[in-house]
Formats: C-alpha cells, structure tokens, sequence
C-alpha cells in the first residue's frame, strides 16, 4: 500500500470519527436534562478505560514509561479541552462556543509552524480559512470579548495542543497504551470535578444516561480516539482538524432530521462552506504527491 493511499484511507477514518461525535451531541444533550458534565464525562471515560484494557491487555503489559508520560499529557490537554469548554458555556451561547472551539482548525497549522518549524502548503490555509468561515456561518454566533469567549479560545488551544501532539507522539509510542493512559487520566480528572462541582460523580440512571454513556464511550470514545491516534500515523494534523469541523455540521444534520431543530438558510451555506475547506485541503495534499 502506498502512502497517500494509507493517508487518504486515514483521512475517511478521521471523516468517520468527526461523523461519530457529531451523532453523539444529541444524546448527550438529553442526558445533561438529568446529569451534570462531569458525571457523564467520568463514566465515558471510565467505562471506556476498562474496555481498552480488555481490548489491548496484551498491549499494556509492553507498557513503557515513554507511552504512558505521552498518554498523561494527551489526557490533559484532553480533559482541558472538555473541562473549559463546560466552563464557557455559563457564559456565552452554546453556538459563540462552538464556533470558537472549532477554531483549533486555524490554530493548528500556526503551531505546526512555529513549534515544529514545518512548511504548511497553501491548501491548507485556504482549507482552514474556508472551515473557520463556515463554521462562523453554522454556529449562528455574535462575538464579544467577554470571559466566556477566553475560556472558549483556551478550549480550543488545549484540543489544539491535543491534536498536534497526537501527530507527535503516536510515532513514539504503543498506540494501545497512549489512548488508553489517555482515558484513564480524563476518568480521574472528571471525578474529581464531578465531586468538587456537582457534589459526587453518582449518576441519575435513565434511559437518556445509559444510551449517552453507552454510545459515547464504545463509539465516540473507544474506537474513534483508537481510528483518530491511529490515523494521525499518516496524515498530517493540519488535515486532522480540517476534517474535525465536520463534527458540527453532523449534529446539525441529526437535530434537523431526529432532533428536528430548525437549520437556517446561512447554517447550510456554513457547512457547505466547511465541506469544501476539507475538499481543498484533500485536494492539495494529492498534488503535493503527485509531484
């Protein structure tokens, strides 16, 4: 197999896992009506962690200090990313969130360059810059500069720093190990903020919980950040992300014909806009290897 065929079959991974967690907001959403974040995002966690280790035990048993500290770091930046964005969502809409948590996909390309001193093609920024716009036009929003927008822009550094350290790490690391470590370091951040900020991590046993927690943490959780860590092996994070803002044009598409929310004229030109950015980013990294 060849190279840009392991990328471009890594980047229909990458579409299938923006695909997933663009499913699972529905949900979720449902079981917030009875659980707080944090709960929810520890038995995700967990749940997924134990699975991980009955899937890769023979993996773990390799585990070396070098996947583990990487695994750490990752689940950091991770956690961060779930934890500020619950933060910001006291403050501003939902969609000023979302739209300013998407902007990792402007964010990574400058810290590829600037910390990894590597040349990014011009598909890329055009790529970026058509996402950034479309995901302005989906989310609806009004910006200010108010704390909630703060707490959104670090939300967006910390899953930049998640996805650009993937890229990194994967080629140093047990895969197994790093996404597992990663679980378990997110299961333990979030029970000490379910237990500091909703009073415990005990959860309110529903249908909308069990079906949340059961969704996210096999498919939104397991095999998705197993596809996304595994696919960062041959595709840039650049292209990562690009293909990562189709997230919130799947959810979109779900709560219009599940959720039946209603979906603006200016929502549709945002993910089409968002389309064509991952379309141009796909089609200049073909002609950087046709040449």
């Amino acid at each position: 197999m060849t190279l840009k065929t392991k990328e471009l079959y890594a980047d229909i991974s990458l579409f299938l896992v923006a695909v997933f967690w663009g499913v699972t907001f529905l949900p979720m959403a449902k079981a917030l009506h009875t659980n707080g974040v944090f709960t929810i995002l520890f038995w995700r966690f967990l749940i997924a962690f134990l699975l991980m280790l009955i899937i890769s035990f023979k993996f773990i048993k390799k585990a070396d200090k070098n996947s583990i500290k990487h695994g750490a770091i990752l689940g950091l930046f991770l956690f961060m990313g779930f934890a500020v964005q619950t933060f910001a969502l006291k403050y501003i809409p939902s969609s000023t969130v979302a739209f300013i948590t998407g902007l990792n996909v402007v964010f990574v390309p400058f810290v590829v360059f600037v910390f990894f001193a590597k040349k990014i093609a011009i598909y890329s920024y055009i790529g970026a810059l058509l996402s950034a716009f479309g995901l302005y036009f989906l989310s609806n929003t009004e910006l200010g500069f108010t704390k909630g927008e703060l707490l959104s822009v670090i939300c967006a550094l910390a899953y930049t720093l998640q996805i650009v350290l993937t890229s990194e790490f994967v080629k140093k690391s047990e895969t197994m190990v790093l996404v597992s470590v990663q679980f378990l370091v997110v299961a333990i951040l979030s029970l000490f903020c379910a237990v500091v900020f909703e009073s415990s991590a005990i959860p309110v046993v529903n249908f909308d919980f069990i079906t949340a927690v059961l969704v996210t943490s096999i498919f939104a959780t397991v095999i998705a950040f197993y596809v996304q860590t595994k696919a960062q092996e041959f595709t840039s994070p650049i292209k990562t992300s690009l293909i990562f803002t189709f997230e919130p044009v799947t959810a979109g598409i779900v709560g219009y014909f599940i959720g039946k929310e209603n979906i603006s004229q200016t929502q549709i030109m945002g993910a089409f806009a968002i389309l064509f950015g991952i379309i141009i980013s796909e089609i200049g990294s073909y002609k950087k290897h046709s040449h």
